[in-house]
């Protein structure tokens, strides 16, 4: 669209609005039907550790929901000269998993408990074991069921949970509704009706401690709808919480809210069978659209399903960019003190391709684990950010960066490795988040790391709120029986711009290298964290 055009729709109101809540950044993106991004607005936040739990204080999301709107807004309002007054369909998503429990006059029962907490072991052991079907840690029945077997006395007053995107979702609209990818998050989900399995919902309600309860877990549940579905519109109630100021019409179109991995599937037309995505941001996770189930049960890794219901076998690591991003902070500190105001966008560039060009394949002998918070891939149970070098290691910049973008998929390549066995297979892996801002460098490491083809596309730094966008654009305009799947690609990406990259054999072997280092490692936390002797030698 030209500039004219573009006044014209956002007049009429024939636009979509994106809103994704990251871990670190509630962002909000307002496209055209032609799929261009008009203008961005966000809200920086960050979860707070409170009595040994990682949350958000409900207040900081609708202070970052009208933020980000109110910066979206106004860079409309200054480029184009027009005050939005109607937008025609929305859509809203956020990290998934976690645990927001609600009574019967709506009141939050228990501070939101985010995916981050690695603290229901025991109900994620028992329910894996019950369903014969892996229950992470992070998923909104290993919360709920961990409430119960702990006594929680919230729990007998529980009459709805849901999660992040759920939660704002249901506000904006009335509607207690969710999409099927992120319900997948929540409970396990039967490929067949893209609703709850019941087989396994009986199994839960039959156990001993769960029948103490009046409620059932079917009707505390959010009603699960797959992409393309009507789900609600926004309320006059609704858009004033959007839009404090009222100047925004109600009864938008809404897309069913869903989770980060399925707006990352939808932003790299990931969403077929034998297609995958990896998505790198404070967590890192891969998701591949599985033509068949696995063989087994793994503890790392977890079927959830596309925002159509088709399974995906998701590896998820809980850390990622943290501990990079911390330390591209203190050299930006150490530029400010000598009077070199660099910007952040010429740091990452910098500090990256000193990663590229200025690194031994290994990263010198350095190695690290950007743990702030506990890993379940490898049963680490708190934070500890750490960095391990030898007197030898060559400690230069260019080797510290690429430990840190190493480490940041080092979890990651661990589930990775047990797809390979399972022979899952991709026709393409198609890599997003904020790393890839700068061209080349973590998707060339990524590359090797996984040791497969990686392919970035143009959009690479838009990531979920444009993905939620798109979906909120195909439930609004969608044809006739039309898929999700032939809507990407044959409209959306019909002239994507990407590029991919191949592993290189020597950089593969610098980065197993590292990894041996990074295991072993591994292993002595893992003997020090159980308070046993550590293993010498080969025994």
């Amino acid at each position: 669209m030209t500039p004219k055009e573009i006044k014209s729709a956002l007049q009429k109101g024939k636009v979509a609005l994106g809103v994704e809540f990251g871990s670190t950044t509630v962002k909000a993106i307002l496209t055209t039907e032609d799929f261009q991004t008009v203008a961005s607005g966000s809200y920086e936040w960050d979860n707070n550790f409170q009595d040994g739990l990682w949350t958000y204080a409900i207040s900081d999301v609708w202070l970052g929901l009208q933020t980000a709107y109110r910066n979206l807004k106004q860079k409309v309002e200054d480029e184009y000269g027009v005050k939005i007054n109607k937008i025609r369909t929305m859509g809203f998503s956020a990290m998934m998993h976690g645990y927001l429990a609600f009574d019967k006059e709506d009141t939050l029962l228990v501070p939101f408990r985010t995916w981050r907490n690695a603290i229901t072991g025991e109900a994620a052991t028992e329910l894996t074991k019950l369903f014969d079907f892996n229950i992470p840690q992070r998923w909104s029945v290993a919360h709920l069921y961990q409430a119960i077997l702990n006594q929680e006395s919230h729990v007998k007053n529980i009459d709805f949970i849901t999660t992040l995107a759920g939660y704002v979702h249901w506000q904006l609209t009335g509607k207690k509704v969710i999409g099927v990818g992120d319900a997948s998050g929540m409970f396990p989900i039967d490929e067949q009706t893209s609703h709850y399995n019941q087989e396994m919902m009986t199994k839960f309600s039959a156990l001993k401690s769960v029948q103490q309860y009046q409620w059932q877990i079917e009707d505390i549940l959010p009603k699960p709808l797959i992409a393309g579905q009507n789900a609600g519109n926004l309320t006059e109630n609704g858009a004033h919480l959007l839009d404090p100021t009222g100047d925004l019409e109600s009864g938008s179109i809404i897309a069913p809210p869903e989770g980060d991995a399925g707006t990352g599937m939808v932003a790299t037309n990931s969403v077929k069978k034998r297609t995958g995505n990896i998505s790198v941001g404070t967590s890192i996770f891969s998701m591949i659209v599985l033509e068949k189930n696995l063989e087994h049960v793994y503890s790392n890794i977890d079927i959830v399903t596309t925002p159509t219901g088709l399974p995906v076998a998701m590896v998820h690591a809980n850390n990622s960019a943290s501990d990079l991003n911390a330390w591209a902070k203190l050299f930006s500190e150490f530029a400010h003190k000598i009077g070199s105001d660099i910007a952040t966008n010429k740091l990452y560039e910098v500090l990256f391709n000193s990663a590229l060009n200025e690194a031994e394949p290994d990263a010198g002998g350095l190695t690290g684990y950007g743990y702030y918070s506990g890993e379940n891939i490898t049963a680490i149970p708190e934070g500890r950010p750490l960095l391990v070098r030898q007197p030898d290691s060559k400690f230069t910049i260019g080797n510290l960066m690429r430990m840190h973008l190493f480490t940041a998929f080092g979890a990651i390549k661990i589930g990775m490795r047990i797809l390979a066995d399972e022979q899952v297979l991709t026709d393409n892996i198609v890599a997003q988040g904020g790393v890839f801002k700068t061209p080349i460098v973590a998707q060339k490491l990524l590359t090797d790391a996984l040791n497969t083809d990686i392919t970035v596309m143009q959009t690479a730094g838009e990531g979920g709120p444009w993905g939620m966008a798109l979906l909120a654009l195909f439930t609004a305009n969608k044809a006739q029986n039309q898929s999700l799947d032939d809507f990407l690609e044959n409209s959306v990406f019909a002239e994507q711009q990407s590029e991919t990259l191949s592993p290189d054999k020597k950089d593969v072997a610098g980065f197993e290298s590292f990894m041996k280092r990074y295991i072993d490692g591994l292993e002595i936390e893992l003997a020090a964290v159980k308070n046993l002797p550590a293993k010498k030698g080969n025994e």
